[in-house]
């Protein structure tokens, strides 16, 4: 029962892992920022390898999405500290862009009550640039939603590291005591241990073939010996 409960409550966190990380994929392409895109791609790959280790018992794949899930825990909280400039950090940089473009954040523009509006550059310029995009209005400034789903994450990591972590002890129980059950199985179907051996006497057939020719020869001879 509580192998079937870990292992349901591990399945139910990577299929809500796998969920938040294809809805934040989906943000992060929008606002082409290659670094999280690459993560939550390898995030996926590897919650999709927990959730079939999950079910098909296969607890070396767990151990793999354990590993990554600590990985994941500083990742996010790297993006934290990234959008609330801690450490020297700044949000305005181009880091998860690989410094390949300046696009930001999709949230920047686009959060809950933002207001879009395109300033023309006094002189001629590039029109893509942030610094000629007015934002007003938002309920919730872009980097406290990155925050957020940053949160959501590690909420959701830590638990689901809890939760593989027991279920590999639970596999792991079961796989000795398969084997153990198993190995007596097997060595007293092949080889029984001596002391529920029966052992019988064997008797020597040429022995007794020889004691009975001789008495019946002794047998003969007494006979022809009373009727002389």
């Amino acid at each position: 029962m509580g192998c079937c409960t870990g292992r349901c409550t591990l399945i139910f966190l990577c299929s809500l892992q796998l969920l938040a990380a294809l809805e934040r994929q989906i943000f992060d392409f929008l606002g082409f920022q290659w670094a999280p895109i690459l993560g939550n791609f390898l995030q996926i790959i590897v919650v999709i390898l927990g959730l079939f280790g999950t079910i098909q018992f296969r607890p070396r794949y767990i151990v793999v999405y354990t590993v990554w899930t600590a990985l994941w825990v500083t990742w996010n909280v790297f993006i934290i500290c990234f959008y609330l400039e801690v450490g020297g950090l700044s949000k305005e940089t181009d880091l998860m862009t690989f410094n390949i473009s300046m696009h930001r954040s999709w949230w920047r523009e686009h959060g809950p009550g933002c207001i879009r509006r395109v300033v023309r550059p006094s002189s001629p310029g590039i029109l893509d640039d942030y610094s000629y995009v007015s934002v007003t209005g938002c309920i919730i400034d872009f980097q406290y939603l990155e925050v957020i789903h940053s949160a959501i994450q590690i909420l959701l990591s830590l638990i689901g590291f809890v939760y593989a972590c027991y279920v590999i002890s639970i596999f792991m129980e079961e796989e000795d005591s398969f084997d153990f059950i198993g190995g007596l199985d097997t060595y007293s179907y092949r080889q029984p241990p001596q002391e529920h051996v029966e052992l019988k006497p064997v008797k020597p057939v040429g022995k007794v073939l020889v004691l009975w020719t001789t008495l019946i020869l002794l047998t003969g001879l007494k006979a022809n010996f009373l009727l002389k």
